[in-house]
């Protein structure tokens, strides 16, 4: 799937390219953010 939208995305327009990236780097940030909150609620016990 991701190289298929790089495949994509290197025969796109310059905003195509622009809003792929875009795009690529909000899901990193959403990934990202789910590591860290999991990794700083590991430790935390529950009752």
């Amino acid at each position: 799937m991701l190289s298929e939208l790089f495949a994509d995305m290197m025969n796109s327009t310059p905003q195509g390219f622009v809003g792929v990236g875009l795009i690529v780097i909000y899901f990193g940030i959403i990934l990202g953010t789910a590591i860290v909150r999991i990794v700083k609620a590991d430790h935390m016990t529950h009752h």
